[in-house]
């Protein structure tokens, strides 16, 4: 069920849908293409109306839009060539250099238009879906998430190709996904949809820097959320003081922290001095080595909220181990309740 989406798609441009799975990703794509009809509202495609406003339904045939269903959906029993051609015209299929035009867009060479599509690599299927899909001209394409299935090396080339074939072709697209990673690289802008409704559209970077609320924060990104006070644009935690972004709040707020904000020192004891003057310190919980980077688990002195920082170094912390915590860069704070 969608609740009064308003979703604009600047014309060139990708549009990411990014939502959990039943929050209604699936059902506004069917209400643009036109498989489902919509109860209220209108419905758009390059200025024309196709839906909605007085005007009857217009079939999904009619509406110059693309369609690029999950596992690439392609006919085993035809060749590529074939089902490249599927949307094209008689005439403009006798006219083979359409069907070369696009597989060459989507990074595929002539030899491919004979093969069966069973013979086809998962990700060059997704490549003839969308040259399918592109094959007709039409002024927007949808992408339903197109690279379900396909393993992680193979998911970062086949949507770079998806990318450049888009931008080649200059087609507005919408895409539908699931995964942050994917959205954030991929969009433009990114529409995050929840429980039917649009609550914030936004570029990747300022969707990722100042989430509308602790939610989308948390599904957008791993999030720190920690208890704290604003005063005069500045606000104070458990890690600290630091500006931060967002409405301009007084008082007991939430504070989000995205754990790269968190640098890791090795602790040093303070001075006798000038006691709990220092910077704030942590033990080492756990870490959890992926490679390119480690995540570390902080337990905070005098506070439960769990606390993930990542070191991108290969000489992180061990478990046990007292560390010294800084935040870089402004934080985001949100009113409680």
């Amino acid at each position: 069920m969608l609740d009064d989406v308003n979703l604009v798609v600047p014309e060139g441009r990708l549009t990411a849908i990014l939502g959990a799975s039943g929050s209604g990703k699936t059902t506004l794509l069917r209400v643009i293409v036109g498989f489902a009809r919509a109860e209220q509202g209108t419905v758009r495609v390059g200025g024309r109306l196709v839906a909605g406003g007085g005007r009857s339904h217009v079939p999904p045939h009619r509406r110059g839009v693309g369609y690029v269903a999950q596992e690439g959906a392609l006919y085993p029993h035809l060749s590529v060539g074939q089902n490249v051609g599927f949307g094209l015209s008689r005439a403009e299929r006798r006219r083979s250099t359409r069907i070369g035009e696009v597989l060459e867009l989507v990074g595929l060479d002539d030899t491919y238009s004979e093969r069966r599509a069973d013979q086809l690599s998962g990700g060059e299927q997704r490549r003839v879906s969308l040259a399918r899909a592109l094959a007709p001209g039409p002024r927007l394409v949808l992408l339903d998430e197109p690279f379900s299935g396909l393993d992680a090396s193979l998911r970062v080339e086949t949507r770079r190709a998806v990318l450049s074939a888009l931008d080649a072709a200059g087609t507005t697209a919408v895409l539908v996904t699931h995964d942050q990673a994917e959205a954030l690289s991929m969009g433009h802008e990114v529409a995050v949809l929840r429980d039917g409704r649009l609550v914030q559209t936004a570029s990747p970077l300022d969707l990722y820097r100042t989430p509308v609320d602790i939610d989308v924060a948390r599904f957008v990104g791993d999030a720190v959320i920690l208890a704290g006070h604003a005063c005069a644009g500045r606000v104070t935690s458990a890690l600290g003081t630091q500006p931060f972004l967002g409405e301009q709040l007084e008082g007991p707020v939430h504070v989000m922290i995205r754990p790269e904000q968190i640098v890791l020192g090795r602790f040093r004891r303070a001075d006798p001095a000038s006691p709990g003057l220092g910077p704030p310190t942590a033990t080492v919980t756990d870490c959890t080595y992926y490679g390119s980077e480690t995540v570390v688990h902080l337990s905070l002195g005098g506070s439960s909220d769990p606390v993930t920082a990542r070191c991108y170094s290969h000489d992180g912390p061990e478990p046990g181990e007292v560390v010294e915590l800084g935040v870089t860069g402004p934080v985001v704070a949100y009113p409680l309740g």
